[in-house]
């Protein structure tokens, strides 16, 4: 079987972060493991509270790992302070992590910052030239390139500056923005877009976790960059076509959707 790592903030709601990771790995077959940068108080309307490890203690969780289990592939989500950002650099780095997608986490689904600028500056000088593949939306990538993005062009110039800028594979994700589900892959200096299918879904609490994990898991089994890609796409839009309504805003998605069997 093989391994996938997720870096990242626990969701106490069960939609994103952490616990979607796991889901989303576990239902593409690999076997799943976690180092936990913080514990957030949240549900499907917002964050109340964030509480981040240490430093030393992450560093821990990830020595743990790696020296024992050591993952095919690495999802990083939420990491809100610099402190935590240079640590995973630094074991990255050490181990010589392979697969490395980076989810640029900087806001939630329901609008909350969950990242301070000291860490964006962290993240954009340690981690994102260590990624294989960052992941942002369209306000992240507005961030990480420094311009606007208004439509498909913009996209486009800001996908391909990212990807320039950082050395790395770039798939920004179109979403609610342009209000269409079409993603833009920047990879060795080539464009490619991958058409979505508009779901009537307004339950997207943790669309970006899944997606990202979902490409990891992907990479871990051997696919290349477009294929993962590709799938991971088909995973997220099963998800939410399977309707799952819970709690009083922007609600998960199934990710079990395709789990069938006995247990």
């Amino acid at each position: 079987m093989k391994t996938a790592l997720t870096i990242a903030g626990s969701d106490s709601s069960g939609g994103a972060g952490i616990q979607a990771d796991i889901k989303t790995m576990t239902a593409h077959g690999v076997y799943a493991m976690s180092a936990i940068t913080a514990l957030t108080a949240q549900n499907t309307t917002g964050v109340t509270g964030i509480m981040e490890v240490t430093p030393s203690f992450l560093k821990e969780q990830l020595d743990d790992i790696f020296t024992d289990i050591f993952p095919d592939a690495v999802k990083i989500g939420m990491v809100s302070s610099g402190g935590l950002i240079e640590t995973i650099g630094d074991r990255l780095a050490f181990y010589r992590a392979a697969n490395v997608v980076v989810d640029p986490v900087m806001v939630s689904t329901s609008g909350s910052r969950l990242i301070s600028s000291e860490a964006i500056e962290a993240l954009k000088e340690v981690l994102l030239p260590m990624a294989n593949l960052l992941t942002p939306n369209i306000p992240e990538a507005e961030v990480l390139s420094g311009m606007e993005i208004h439509n498909p062009g913009d996209m486009e110039t800001a996908a391909r500056a990212i990807g320039e800028g950082y050395g790395c594979a770039v798939l920004l994700k179109g979403g609610h923005q342009l209000n269409d589900a079409n993603d833009l892959l920047y990879r060795d200096k080539k464009l490619k877009w991958f058409k979505g299918r508009r779901i009537d879904n307004p339950n997207t609490h943790g669309t970006g976790c899944t997606l990202s994990s979902a490409i990891a898991s992907n990479l871990a089994k051997g696919m290349d960059m477009d294929l993962a890609v590709e799938r991971a796409k088909v995973y997220l839009s099963g998800a939410l076509e399977a309707q799952l309504d819970l709690g009083k805003g922007s609600g998960p998605m199934n990710h079990g959707f395709a789990i069938r069997g006995e247990y």
